[in-house]
Protein backbone atom coordinates (compact mmCIF):
# COMPACT_ATOMS: atom_id res chain seq x y z
CA UNK A 1 0.00 0.00 0.00
CA UNK A 2 1.64 3.13 -1.40
CA UNK A 3 2.49 5.87 1.64
CA UNK A 4 -0.28 8.46 2.25
CA UNK A 5 0.89 11.91 1.84
CA UNK A 6 0.67 14.39 4.63
CA UNK A 7 -1.00 17.45 4.73
CA UNK A 8 2.09 19.52 4.55
CA UNK A 9 3.52 17.30 0.97
CA UNK A 10 -0.20 18.06 -0.15
CA UNK A 11 0.38 21.78 0.52
CA UNK A 12 4.04 21.29 -1.00
CA UNK A 13 2.39 20.32 -4.37
CA UNK A 14 -0.16 23.02 -4.70
CA UNK A 15 2.85 25.06 -4.44
CA UNK A 16 4.35 23.51 -6.64
CA UNK A 17 1.85 23.07 -9.16
CA UNK A 18 0.63 26.52 -8.41
CA UNK A 19 4.39 28.02 -9.32
CA UNK A 20 4.76 26.07 -11.95
CA UNK A 21 1.52 27.37 -13.43
CA UNK A 22 2.50 30.77 -13.04
CA UNK A 23 6.12 30.44 -14.71
CA UNK A 24 4.30 28.76 -17.80
CA UNK A 25 1.49 31.59 -18.10
CA UNK A 26 4.56 34.23 -17.26
CA UNK A 27 6.73 32.48 -20.22
CA UNK A 28 3.36 31.77 -22.50
CA UNK A 29 2.24 35.39 -22.23
CA UNK A 30 5.86 37.06 -22.28
CA UNK A 31 5.94 35.67 -25.57
CA UNK A 32 2.18 36.54 -26.64
CA UNK A 33 2.40 39.98 -25.20
CA UNK A 34 -0.48 40.69 -27.06
CA UNK A 35 -2.74 38.26 -25.62
CA UNK A 36 -1.96 39.20 -22.34
CA UNK A 37 -3.99 42.26 -23.01
CA UNK A 38 -6.96 40.67 -24.15
CA UNK A 39 -6.61 37.59 -21.47
CA UNK A 40 -5.82 39.42 -18.52
CA UNK A 41 -5.90 43.38 -19.26
CA UNK A 42 -9.39 42.54 -21.08
CA UNK A 43 -8.65 45.12 -23.63
CA UNK A 44 -8.86 44.99 -27.52
CA UNK A 45 -6.11 45.90 -30.06
CA UNK A 46 -5.67 46.85 -33.61
CA UNK A 47 -3.84 44.18 -35.55
CA UNK A 48 -1.17 46.66 -36.12
CA UNK A 49 -1.13 47.34 -32.67
CA UNK A 50 -0.56 43.61 -31.50
CA UNK A 51 2.07 43.34 -33.54
CA UNK A 52 4.07 46.51 -32.31
CA UNK A 53 3.14 45.33 -28.89
CA UNK A 54 5.17 41.95 -29.31
CA UNK A 55 8.08 43.66 -31.08
CA UNK A 56 8.75 45.76 -28.46
CA UNK A 57 8.66 42.53 -26.55
CA UNK A 58 11.08 40.71 -28.26
CA UNK A 59 13.72 43.30 -29.66
CA UNK A 60 15.64 45.47 -27.97
CA UNK A 61 16.02 48.43 -29.90
CA UNK A 62 12.71 49.61 -31.60
CA UNK A 63 12.35 52.99 -33.24
CA UNK A 64 8.67 53.42 -34.30
CA UNK A 65 8.05 56.36 -37.51
CA UNK A 66 4.22 57.37 -36.90
CA UNK A 67 2.18 59.62 -38.26
CA UNK A 68 -0.37 62.38 -36.35
CA UNK A 69 -3.17 60.55 -34.94
CA UNK A 70 -2.28 56.84 -34.52
CA UNK A 71 -2.16 56.61 -30.86
CA UNK A 72 1.86 56.49 -30.21
CA UNK A 73 1.04 57.11 -26.55
CA UNK A 74 -1.30 54.36 -26.51
CA UNK A 75 0.81 52.13 -27.39
CA UNK A 76 3.38 53.35 -25.25
CA UNK A 77 1.79 52.87 -21.61
CA UNK A 78 0.01 49.86 -23.01
CA UNK A 79 3.57 48.29 -23.91
CA UNK A 80 4.45 50.06 -20.17
CA UNK A 81 1.85 47.95 -18.30
CA UNK A 82 2.70 44.88 -19.63
CA UNK A 83 6.33 44.74 -19.38
CA UNK A 84 5.94 45.71 -15.54
CA UNK A 85 3.66 43.26 -14.86
CA UNK A 86 5.54 40.51 -16.56
CA UNK A 87 8.84 41.52 -15.45
CA UNK A 88 8.69 42.08 -12.13
CA UNK A 89 11.45 44.75 -10.52
CA UNK A 90 11.74 46.37 -14.40
CA UNK A 91 12.47 50.22 -14.42
CA UNK A 92 10.67 52.44 -17.05
CA UNK A 93 12.13 56.07 -17.53
CA UNK A 94 9.84 58.00 -20.57
CA UNK A 95 11.66 60.93 -21.59
CA UNK A 96 10.23 63.87 -23.84
CA UNK A 97 11.05 67.56 -24.96
CA UNK A 98 8.50 68.80 -22.27
CA UNK A 99 7.70 67.07 -18.95
CA UNK A 100 3.66 67.20 -20.52
CA UNK A 101 4.58 65.42 -23.08
CA UNK A 102 6.32 62.66 -21.03
CA UNK A 103 3.21 62.69 -18.56
CA UNK A 104 0.73 62.05 -21.45
CA UNK A 105 1.62 58.04 -21.54
CA UNK A 106 1.23 58.36 -17.65
CA UNK A 107 -1.93 59.88 -17.82
CA UNK A 108 -3.33 57.18 -20.20
CA UNK A 109 -2.85 54.32 -17.99
CA UNK A 110 -4.06 56.24 -15.00
CA UNK A 111 -7.13 57.50 -17.17
CA UNK A 112 -7.84 54.88 -19.61
CA UNK A 113 -6.50 51.67 -18.81
CA UNK A 114 -7.24 51.35 -14.84
CA UNK A 115 -10.93 52.44 -15.94
CA UNK A 116 -11.14 49.57 -18.18
CA UNK A 117 -9.26 46.71 -16.65
CA UNK A 118 -10.13 46.09 -12.58
CA UNK A 119 -7.18 43.22 -13.05
CA UNK A 120 -4.80 46.50 -13.47
CA UNK A 121 -5.84 47.88 -10.73
CA UNK A 122 -5.21 45.39 -8.55
CA UNK A 123 -1.34 45.33 -9.75
CA UNK A 124 -0.69 49.21 -9.17
CA UNK A 125 0.35 50.44 -5.87
CA UNK A 126 0.79 53.66 -6.29
CA UNK A 127 0.05 56.47 -9.44
CA UNK A 128 1.02 60.28 -8.51
CA UNK A 129 1.33 62.67 -11.76
CA UNK A 130 2.25 66.17 -10.48
CA UNK A 131 4.76 68.96 -12.39
CA UNK A 132 7.68 67.87 -10.02
CA UNK A 133 7.09 64.07 -9.51
CA UNK A 134 4.89 62.15 -12.28
CA UNK A 135 5.35 58.16 -11.32
CA UNK A 136 3.62 54.88 -11.55
CA UNK A 137 4.63 51.83 -8.90
CA UNK A 138 4.05 48.31 -9.09
CA UNK A 139 3.08 46.06 -6.41
CA UNK A 140 5.89 43.68 -8.06
CA UNK A 141 8.71 46.60 -7.62
CA UNK A 142 8.14 47.59 -10.62
CA UNK A 143 7.82 51.46 -11.90
CA UNK A 144 7.36 53.80 -14.27
CA UNK A 145 8.49 57.92 -14.58
CA UNK A 146 8.94 60.21 -16.87
CA UNK A 147 11.76 63.03 -17.04
CA UNK A 148 12.64 65.82 -19.65
CA UNK A 149 15.27 65.71 -21.93
CA UNK A 150 18.06 67.93 -20.16
CA UNK A 151 21.31 67.76 -18.85
CA UNK A 152 19.24 67.95 -15.40
CA UNK A 153 18.15 64.60 -15.99
CA UNK A 154 21.08 63.01 -14.74
CA UNK A 155 21.37 60.22 -12.09
CA UNK A 156 18.10 58.25 -13.25
CA UNK A 157 18.79 54.67 -13.64
CA UNK A 158 16.62 52.28 -15.93
CA UNK A 159 16.05 49.27 -17.48
CA UNK A 160 14.03 50.85 -20.31
CA UNK A 161 14.10 54.13 -21.82
CA UNK A 162 11.48 55.23 -24.08
CA UNK A 163 12.10 58.54 -26.35
CA UNK A 164 9.07 60.56 -27.65
CA UNK A 165 9.62 62.61 -30.68
CA UNK A 166 13.29 62.08 -30.07
CA UNK A 167 14.07 64.03 -33.50
CA UNK A 168 13.69 67.11 -31.01
CA UNK A 169 16.11 65.71 -28.70
CA UNK A 170 19.33 66.94 -28.41
CA UNK A 171 21.78 64.32 -29.62
CA UNK A 172 24.21 65.45 -26.80
CA UNK A 173 21.61 64.93 -23.96
CA UNK A 174 20.77 61.76 -25.95
CA UNK A 175 23.79 60.23 -25.52
CA UNK A 176 25.70 61.98 -23.37
CA UNK A 177 22.85 61.42 -20.44
CA UNK A 178 19.62 59.86 -21.60
CA UNK A 179 21.34 56.40 -22.83
CA UNK A 180 23.56 57.01 -19.42
CA UNK A 181 20.17 55.67 -17.53
CA UNK A 182 20.82 51.80 -18.92
CA UNK A 183 23.60 51.17 -16.75
CA UNK A 184 22.40 47.89 -15.64
CA UNK A 185 20.41 45.19 -16.25
CA UNK A 186 17.12 43.73 -14.68
CA UNK A 187 18.59 41.24 -12.22
CA UNK A 188 16.02 38.53 -10.73
CA UNK A 189 17.67 36.79 -8.25
CA UNK A 190 17.28 33.21 -10.31
CA UNK A 191 20.38 34.73 -12.20
CA UNK A 192 22.42 34.69 -9.21
CA UNK A 193 21.98 30.61 -9.24
CA UNK A 194 24.92 29.21 -11.57
CA UNK A 195 22.67 27.36 -13.98
CA UNK A 196 20.89 30.59 -15.04
CA UNK A 197 24.07 33.03 -15.02
CA UNK A 198 24.45 32.68 -18.60
CA UNK A 199 20.68 34.48 -19.26
CA UNK A 200 21.30 37.55 -19.44
CA UNK A 201 18.23 40.34 -20.18
CA UNK A 202 18.64 42.66 -22.49
CA UNK A 203 17.65 46.54 -21.71
CA UNK A 204 15.78 47.83 -24.07
CA UNK A 205 15.64 51.62 -25.93
CA UNK A 206 12.63 52.59 -27.50
CA UNK A 207 12.24 55.50 -30.10
CA UNK A 208 9.30 57.05 -31.19
CA UNK A 209 8.60 60.56 -33.66
CA UNK A 210 6.85 61.55 -36.92
CA UNK A 211 9.24 61.78 -39.90
CA UNK A 212 11.41 65.46 -39.80
CA UNK A 213 14.37 66.56 -42.28
CA UNK A 214 17.11 64.66 -43.65
CA UNK A 215 19.27 67.20 -42.34
CA UNK A 216 18.47 66.21 -38.81
CA UNK A 217 20.90 63.68 -36.57
CA UNK A 218 17.58 61.91 -36.32
CA UNK A 219 17.96 61.00 -39.98
CA UNK A 220 21.51 59.29 -39.75
CA UNK A 221 19.77 57.27 -36.63
CA UNK A 222 17.27 56.23 -38.87
CA UNK A 223 19.42 54.90 -41.29
CA UNK A 224 21.30 52.99 -38.93
CA UNK A 225 18.28 51.58 -37.85
CA UNK A 226 17.46 50.33 -41.22
CA UNK A 227 20.83 48.50 -41.83
CA UNK A 228 20.66 47.12 -38.24
CA UNK A 229 17.35 45.51 -39.09
CA UNK A 230 18.76 43.87 -41.58
CA UNK A 231 21.71 42.26 -40.04
CA UNK A 232 20.35 38.63 -38.47
CA UNK A 233 23.22 39.20 -35.59
CA UNK A 234 21.39 42.27 -33.67
CA UNK A 235 17.65 42.91 -31.88
CA UNK A 236 16.67 46.30 -34.04
CA UNK A 237 13.49 46.75 -35.18
CA UNK A 238 12.15 49.85 -37.45
CA UNK A 239 8.64 50.69 -39.50
CA UNK A 240 7.22 53.54 -40.44
CA UNK A 241 3.25 54.05 -40.48
CA UNK A 242 1.67 56.58 -42.56
CA UNK A 243 -2.10 57.97 -42.36
CA UNK A 244 -3.58 55.62 -44.73
CA UNK A 245 -3.31 52.83 -41.83
CA UNK A 246 -5.06 55.29 -39.46
CA UNK A 247 -7.76 55.48 -41.63
CA UNK A 248 -7.56 51.68 -42.37
CA UNK A 249 -8.28 51.17 -38.58
CA UNK A 250 -10.77 54.27 -38.22
CA UNK A 251 -8.52 56.13 -35.78
CA UNK A 252 -8.27 58.98 -37.99
CA UNK A 253 -11.60 60.30 -40.80
CA UNK A 254 -10.56 60.34 -44.22
CA UNK A 255 -13.29 63.64 -44.55
CA UNK A 256 -11.06 64.82 -41.99
CA UNK A 257 -7.67 64.59 -44.12
CA UNK A 258 -9.65 66.09 -47.17
CA UNK A 259 -10.54 68.77 -46.03
CA UNK A 260 -6.90 69.56 -44.50
CA UNK A 261 -5.79 69.01 -47.76
CA UNK A 262 -8.25 71.48 -49.59
CA UNK A 263 -7.59 74.31 -47.03
CA UNK A 264 -5.44 77.56 -48.19
CA UNK A 265 -2.75 77.30 -45.44
CA UNK A 266 -2.49 73.28 -46.52
CA UNK A 267 1.76 72.84 -46.59
CA UNK A 268 2.38 69.77 -48.26
CA UNK A 269 5.54 69.64 -46.73
CA UNK A 270 4.53 69.57 -43.42
CA UNK A 271 1.93 66.58 -44.33
CA UNK A 272 4.06 64.18 -45.81
CA UNK A 273 6.39 64.50 -42.75
CA UNK A 274 3.95 64.54 -40.97
CA UNK A 275 1.01 62.18 -42.17
CA UNK A 276 3.12 59.94 -44.76
CA UNK A 277 6.18 59.51 -42.72
CA UNK A 278 8.91 60.64 -45.23
CA UNK A 279 11.71 62.23 -44.41
CA UNK A 280 12.36 65.82 -46.34
CA UNK A 281 15.89 66.73 -47.53
CA UNK A 282 17.92 69.52 -48.75
CA UNK A 283 18.65 69.52 -52.39
CA UNK A 284 21.67 70.60 -54.18
CA UNK A 285 20.70 73.95 -54.70
CA UNK A 286 18.86 74.91 -51.47
CA UNK A 287 20.08 78.53 -50.45
CA UNK A 288 19.36 77.87 -46.57
CA UNK A 289 19.79 75.02 -44.82
CA UNK A 290 17.72 73.48 -41.88
CA UNK A 291 20.68 72.91 -39.35
CA UNK A 292 21.52 76.16 -39.32
CA UNK A 293 18.18 77.59 -38.91
CA UNK A 294 17.22 75.50 -36.06
CA UNK A 295 19.92 76.02 -34.28
CA UNK A 296 18.73 79.58 -34.25
CA UNK A 297 15.40 78.74 -32.87
CA UNK A 298 15.56 79.70 -29.19
CA UNK A 299 12.99 82.43 -27.92
CA UNK A 300 10.68 81.09 -26.05
CA UNK A 301 8.35 84.37 -25.78
CA UNK A 302 6.36 85.55 -28.47
CA UNK A 303 4.57 89.12 -29.00
CA UNK A 304 1.08 87.40 -28.74
CA UNK A 305 -2.08 88.86 -30.11
CA UNK A 306 -3.42 92.19 -29.76
CA UNK A 307 -6.22 90.55 -28.37
CA UNK A 308 -4.49 89.18 -25.03
CA UNK A 309 -3.36 92.70 -24.58
CA UNK A 310 -5.13 95.63 -22.10
CA UNK A 311 -4.33 97.91 -19.54
CA UNK A 312 -3.51 95.47 -17.31
CA UNK A 313 -1.43 93.69 -19.08
CA UNK A 314 0.21 96.42 -21.30
CA UNK A 315 1.94 94.89 -24.46
CA UNK A 316 6.16 94.52 -23.81
CA UNK A 317 8.03 98.12 -23.78
CA UNK A 318 11.33 97.76 -25.86
CA UNK A 319 14.57 97.92 -24.03
CA UNK A 320 16.84 100.86 -24.33
CA UNK A 321 18.36 101.56 -27.78
CA UNK A 322 16.39 98.58 -28.94
CA UNK A 323 14.13 99.15 -32.03
CA UNK A 324 11.08 97.03 -33.00
CA UNK A 325 10.27 96.60 -36.54
CA UNK A 326 7.55 95.53 -38.45
CA UNK A 327 8.02 94.03 -41.92
CA UNK A 328 5.04 93.28 -44.53
CA UNK A 329 5.49 91.87 -48.04
CA UNK A 330 1.93 91.92 -49.83
CA UNK A 331 0.14 90.01 -51.70
CA UNK A 332 -3.46 90.91 -52.08
CA UNK A 333 -5.24 87.08 -54.17
CA UNK A 334 -6.25 84.65 -51.71
CA UNK A 335 -5.58 80.85 -52.85
CA UNK A 336 -7.98 78.76 -54.67
CA UNK A 337 -8.45 75.23 -55.17
CA UNK A 338 -7.23 75.64 -58.45
CA UNK A 339 -4.10 78.06 -58.07
CA UNK A 340 -2.02 78.56 -54.75
CA UNK A 341 -0.69 82.30 -54.09
CA UNK A 342 1.41 84.19 -52.15
CA UNK A 343 -0.05 85.92 -48.44
CA UNK A 344 0.94 89.16 -47.04
CA UNK A 345 3.52 88.21 -44.59
CA UNK A 346 3.57 89.86 -41.59
CA UNK A 347 6.83 89.85 -38.97
CA UNK A 348 7.68 91.83 -35.89
CA UNK A 349 11.70 91.98 -34.48
CA UNK A 350 13.14 93.02 -31.41
CA UNK A 351 16.78 94.32 -32.41
CA UNK A 352 19.04 94.56 -29.06
CA UNK A 353 22.36 96.28 -29.33
CA UNK A 354 24.55 93.98 -28.12
CA UNK A 355 27.79 96.43 -27.76
CA UNK A 356 28.58 99.99 -29.45
CA UNK A 357 28.35 98.57 -33.10
CA UNK A 358 26.66 95.57 -33.18
CA UNK A 359 22.79 94.32 -33.23
CA UNK A 360 20.95 91.03 -32.44
CA UNK A 361 17.57 90.60 -34.46
CA UNK A 362 14.97 88.42 -32.74
CA UNK A 363 11.89 87.55 -34.93
CA UNK A 364 9.48 87.63 -32.24
CA UNK A 365 5.53 87.83 -34.00
CA UNK A 366 4.55 86.65 -37.29
CA UNK A 367 1.07 86.07 -38.90
CA UNK A 368 -0.18 85.88 -42.59
CA UNK A 369 -3.09 87.46 -44.49
CA UNK A 370 -5.05 85.89 -47.86
CA UNK A 371 -7.63 88.42 -50.19
CA UNK A 372 -7.21 91.15 -48.43
CA UNK A 373 -7.83 94.81 -49.82
CA UNK A 374 -5.07 97.21 -49.61
CA UNK A 375 -7.04 99.01 -47.39
CA UNK A 376 -7.55 96.49 -44.97
CA UNK A 377 -3.88 95.74 -45.00
CA UNK A 378 -3.08 98.99 -44.47
CA UNK A 379 -5.33 99.55 -41.13
CA UNK A 380 -3.67 96.06 -40.37
CA UNK A 381 -0.51 97.29 -40.54
CA UNK A 382 -1.44 100.65 -38.47
CA UNK A 383 -2.74 98.81 -36.02
CA UNK A 384 -0.10 96.90 -35.29
CA UNK A 385 2.95 99.24 -35.54
CA UNK A 386 1.11 101.87 -33.24
CA UNK A 387 -0.41 98.63 -30.64
CA UNK A 388 3.09 97.35 -30.73
CA UNK A 389 5.18 100.08 -30.16
CA UNK A 390 6.76 99.44 -33.19
CA UNK A 391 10.07 101.74 -34.18
CA UNK A 392 10.64 101.16 -37.86
CA UNK A 393 8.39 99.60 -40.85
CA UNK A 394 9.05 97.98 -43.93
CA UNK A 395 7.06 97.67 -46.57
CA UNK A 396 7.02 96.17 -50.65
CA UNK A 397 6.36 99.11 -52.50
CA UNK A 398 6.25 97.86 -55.59
CA UNK A 399 2.78 96.50 -57.30
CA UNK A 400 0.35 96.60 -55.36
CA UNK A 401 2.17 97.46 -51.88
CA UNK A 402 1.84 101.18 -53.42
CA UNK A 403 -1.38 100.98 -52.70
CA UNK A 404 -0.85 100.20 -49.23
CA UNK A 405 1.48 103.07 -48.35
CA UNK A 406 -0.79 105.11 -49.80
CA UNK A 407 -3.38 104.43 -47.47
CA UNK A 408 -0.76 104.30 -44.70
CA UNK A 409 0.11 107.89 -45.64
CA UNK A 410 -2.52 109.56 -44.66
CA UNK A 411 -4.20 110.08 -40.74
CA UNK A 412 -6.45 106.68 -40.33
CA UNK A 413 -9.68 105.69 -38.20
CA UNK A 414 -9.38 102.43 -36.81
CA UNK A 415 -13.32 101.14 -36.56
CA UNK A 416 -12.09 98.00 -34.38
CA UNK A 417 -10.50 99.68 -31.90
CA UNK A 418 -11.76 103.55 -31.89
CA UNK A 419 -8.18 104.66 -32.36
CA UNK A 420 -6.74 107.41 -34.94
CA UNK A 421 -3.29 106.87 -36.24
CA UNK A 422 -1.13 109.77 -37.32
CA UNK A 423 0.07 108.81 -40.56
CA UNK A 424 3.30 107.26 -41.77
CA UNK A 425 6.04 108.42 -44.39
CA UNK A 426 8.94 107.00 -46.40
CA UNK A 427 11.80 108.13 -44.62
CA UNK A 428 14.42 106.27 -46.89
CA UNK A 429 13.14 107.66 -50.80
CA UNK A 430 12.43 110.81 -50.84
CA UNK A 431 10.07 110.70 -54.24
CA UNK A 432 8.11 108.41 -51.90
CA UNK A 433 7.93 110.56 -48.87
CA UNK A 434 6.35 113.56 -51.55
CA UNK A 435 3.44 111.37 -51.49
CA UNK A 436 2.56 111.90 -48.19
CA UNK A 437 0.99 115.26 -47.61
CA UNK A 438 0.95 114.99 -43.71
CA UNK A 439 3.67 117.37 -42.84
CA UNK A 440 3.91 115.64 -39.26
CA UNK A 441 3.68 112.11 -40.40
CA UNK A 442 5.78 109.57 -38.81
CA UNK A 443 9.22 109.48 -40.82
CA UNK A 444 9.37 105.43 -40.07
CA UNK A 445 8.62 103.62 -43.61
CA UNK A 446 11.48 102.30 -45.52
CA UNK A 447 9.91 101.71 -49.06
CA UNK A 448 11.48 98.39 -50.77
CA UNK A 449 11.60 98.48 -54.08
CA UNK A 450 13.54 95.51 -55.12
CA UNK A 451 15.70 95.07 -58.20
CA UNK A 452 18.29 91.91 -58.92
CA UNK A 453 21.18 94.02 -57.16
CA UNK A 454 18.67 94.52 -53.98
CA UNK A 455 17.67 90.36 -53.85
CA UNK A 456 21.42 89.63 -54.11
CA UNK A 457 22.05 91.97 -51.20
CA UNK A 458 19.05 90.66 -48.55
CA UNK A 459 19.37 86.97 -49.57
CA UNK A 460 23.11 86.79 -49.00
CA UNK A 461 22.53 88.96 -45.87
CA UNK A 462 20.29 86.41 -44.29
CA UNK A 463 21.89 83.90 -44.80
CA UNK A 464 24.94 85.15 -43.18
CA UNK A 465 22.88 86.62 -40.12
CA UNK A 466 21.57 83.32 -39.62
CA UNK A 467 25.04 81.29 -40.10
CA UNK A 468 26.60 84.09 -37.57
CA UNK A 469 23.89 83.59 -34.93
CA UNK A 470 22.90 87.49 -35.51
CA UNK A 471 19.49 86.14 -35.95
CA UNK A 472 17.19 84.63 -33.31
CA UNK A 473 13.34 83.15 -34.43
CA UNK A 474 10.94 81.76 -31.98
CA UNK A 475 11.18 77.88 -30.55
CA UNK A 476 9.09 75.15 -32.26
CA UNK A 477 5.04 75.10 -31.88
CA UNK A 478 5.87 71.92 -30.58
CA UNK A 479 7.45 73.38 -27.59
CA UNK A 480 5.82 76.72 -27.22
CA UNK A 481 2.84 74.90 -24.89
CA UNK A 482 4.61 74.43 -21.77
CA UNK A 483 5.89 78.17 -22.46
CA UNK A 484 2.60 79.88 -23.34
CA UNK A 485 0.53 77.41 -20.64
CA UNK A 486 3.18 79.74 -17.60
CA UNK A 487 2.60 83.26 -19.55
CA UNK A 488 -1.26 82.08 -20.03
CA UNK A 489 -3.64 82.22 -17.08
CA UNK A 490 -5.84 79.26 -17.24
CA UNK A 491 -4.42 78.29 -20.18
CA UNK A 492 -5.76 74.79 -19.95
CA UNK A 493 -9.27 76.30 -19.64
CA UNK A 494 -8.98 77.86 -23.06
CA UNK A 495 -10.75 76.14 -26.42
CA UNK A 496 -8.72 74.51 -28.95
CA UNK A 497 -9.55 77.71 -31.49
CA UNK A 498 -8.09 80.19 -28.74
CA UNK A 499 -4.96 77.85 -28.14
CA UNK A 500 -4.29 77.91 -31.40
CA UNK A 501 -4.59 81.55 -31.51
CA UNK A 502 -1.60 82.01 -28.79
CA UNK A 503 0.26 79.45 -30.70
CA UNK A 504 0.28 81.09 -33.88
CA UNK A 505 3.20 82.93 -34.01
CA UNK A 506 5.44 80.03 -33.21
CA UNK A 507 3.58 78.08 -35.99
CA UNK A 508 4.37 81.18 -38.66
CA UNK A 509 8.04 80.79 -37.72
CA UNK A 510 7.63 77.05 -38.44
CA UNK A 511 5.83 77.62 -41.72
CA UNK A 512 8.83 80.48 -42.63
CA UNK A 513 11.37 77.84 -41.45
CA UNK A 514 10.10 75.31 -44.24
CA UNK A 515 9.95 77.81 -46.45
CA UNK A 516 13.34 79.01 -46.25
CA UNK A 517 14.98 75.77 -46.59
CA UNK A 518 12.75 74.29 -49.80
CA UNK A 519 14.06 78.19 -51.57
CA UNK A 520 16.45 77.15 -54.61
CA UNK A 521 19.11 79.62 -55.97
CA UNK A 522 20.74 80.77 -59.23
CA UNK A 523 22.77 82.91 -60.26
CA UNK A 524 22.43 85.88 -62.89
CA UNK A 525 24.67 88.37 -64.34
CA UNK A 526 27.17 87.82 -61.12
CA UNK A 527 23.63 87.92 -58.83
CA UNK A 528 22.25 85.43 -56.76
CA UNK A 529 18.13 85.34 -56.90
CA UNK A 530 16.52 82.74 -55.13
CA UNK A 531 13.16 80.78 -56.12
CA UNK A 532 10.65 79.19 -54.69
CA UNK A 533 9.60 75.28 -56.15
CA UNK A 534 6.50 74.89 -57.89
CA UNK A 535 4.02 75.15 -54.97
CA UNK A 536 6.05 76.69 -52.83
CA UNK A 537 5.38 80.22 -51.39
CA UNK A 538 8.52 82.41 -50.49
CA UNK A 539 6.51 85.41 -49.13
CA UNK A 540 7.37 84.96 -45.19
CA UNK A 541 10.76 84.74 -46.83
CA UNK A 542 10.99 87.99 -48.02
CA UNK A 543 9.45 89.70 -45.38
CA UNK A 544 12.06 88.05 -42.65
CA UNK A 545 14.56 89.29 -45.83
CA UNK A 546 13.11 92.67 -46.15
CA UNK A 547 12.85 93.00 -41.79
CA UNK A 548 16.67 91.86 -41.63
CA UNK A 549 18.10 94.58 -44.39
CA UNK A 550 16.51 97.18 -42.21
CA UNK A 551 18.00 96.03 -38.70
CA UNK A 552 21.37 96.16 -41.14
CA UNK A 553 21.11 99.80 -42.19
CA UNK A 554 20.12 100.92 -38.04
CA UNK A 555 23.22 98.99 -37.25
CA UNK A 556 25.34 100.51 -40.30
CA UNK A 557 24.75 103.48 -38.01
CA UNK A 558 26.22 102.71 -34.97
CA UNK A 559 29.60 101.72 -37.17
CA UNK A 560 32.28 104.57 -36.83
CA UNK A 561 32.77 106.75 -40.07
CA UNK A 562 35.83 105.79 -41.62
CA UNK A 563 37.08 107.77 -44.37
CA UNK A 564 39.00 105.76 -46.68
CA UNK A 565 42.75 107.43 -45.67
CA UNK A 566 41.76 106.35 -41.93
CA UNK A 567 40.84 103.03 -43.35
CA UNK A 568 44.29 102.59 -45.14
CA UNK A 569 46.07 103.82 -42.09
CA UNK A 570 44.59 101.72 -39.92
CA UNK A 571 45.49 98.98 -42.32
CA UNK A 572 48.57 99.78 -42.37
CA UNK A 573 49.12 99.66 -38.68
CA UNK A 574 48.19 96.14 -38.73
CA UNK A 575 50.43 95.32 -41.56
CA UNK A 576 54.19 94.20 -39.33
CA UNK A 577 57.25 94.50 -41.66
CA UNK A 578 58.33 91.02 -43.19
CA UNK A 579 61.31 89.59 -41.06
CA UNK A 580 63.89 88.02 -43.27
CA UNK A 581 66.95 85.45 -42.20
Amino acid sequence: MANKKTVDDIKKDKEQLTMETVAWRAGYYRANPQRFVKDFLGLKLKWFQQILIWVMMQFNYIMYLASRGQGKTYITALFCCIRCILYPGTKIVVVSGTLKQANEVLLKIQNEFMRQSPNLCTEIEDCKIGQNDAHIMFKNGSWITTTTSTDNARGLRANIIIVDEFRMVNPDILDGVIRKFLTAERHPRYLDKPEYADRVERNKEIYMSSAWFKSSWAWDKVKSYVASFFDDTKKYFICALPYQLSIKENLLSKEQVRDEMSESTFDDMKFKMEMEVMWQGDTGDNFFKFDEINKRRKIKNALLPLSFYNDKNPVPKLEEAAERILSLDVALMATTKKKKNDASSLFINNVIQTDDTNMQSNFVYSQTYEGKTTDELGIIIMRYFYHYKCTQLVLDCQGNGLGVYDYICKDQYDPETGDTYKALCACNNEEMAMRCKVKDANRVVWCIKANADFNDQICTGLRVGIQNGRINFLISDQDCDEVLSKTIKNWDKLNTSQQNELRMPYIQTTLAEYELIKLNSEVRNGKIKVKELSGMRKDRYSSIAYNYWCACQLELKLKPNNTETDIVDMLSKMIRPAKYD
